[in-house]
C-alpha cells in the first residue's frame, strides 16, 4: 500500500485536519494577544500565533502531495515541533509554565524542514 491508500490516507488526513486546526486557532491567539496582553506576553503569542499559523498552512498543502516516507516523516515532525515550540510560549506567558520545550520544537520544525528538502531533491 502507497503513502495515499488506505490507513496511511486517513494518517494524512489527520495531518491536514491538524494543520487547518493550527491556522484557524492560531488566528484567535493573535487576536487575544493584541487585545488582551501587553508588553513581552504580547510579543511572545503573537510570534507562537504567526509560529502556528505559517506551519498550519504548510501542512495543509504539502499534506495533499506525500509522496512518501520522508515527507510523511518531515509532515509529523513540523506538527511536532510546532506544537512544542508554540506551545511552550503559550504556556509560559498565559500560565506561567516553563518554556523548556521551545527549542525543542525550534529543532524538530528544522528537521521537518530538512526532511522536505531531502525528499524533494529525491524526486
Amino acid at each position: 500500500m502507497g503513502i495515499g491508500s488506505g490507513r496511511n490516507a486517513r494518517h494524512m488526513g489527520g495531518l491536514v485536519a491538524a494543520g487547518a486546526l493550527l491556522a484557524g486557532v492560531s488566528v484567535g491567539l493573535s487576536a487575544y494577544a493584541a487585545h488582551a496582553v501587553d508588553g513581552d506576553a504580547r510579543t511572545a503569542l503573537q510570534t507562537a500565533a504567526v509560529f502556528a499559523f505559517g506551519h498550519g498552512i504548510a501542512l495543509v498543502l504539502l499534506g495533499r502531495a506525500v509522496r512518501g516516507t520522508i515527507e510523511l516523516a518531515s509532515l509529523v515532525a513540523l506538527l511536532i515541533g510546532t506544537l512544542l515550540f508554540a506551545g511552550a510560549l503559550v504556556s509560559r506567558h498565559l500560565f506561567g509554565g516553563p518554556s523548556f520545550f521551545a527549542p525543542w520544537g525550534g529543532m524538530l520544525t528544522m528537521l521537518g524542514w530538512l526532511l522536505q528538502a531531502v525528499a524533494a531533491l529525491r524526486r
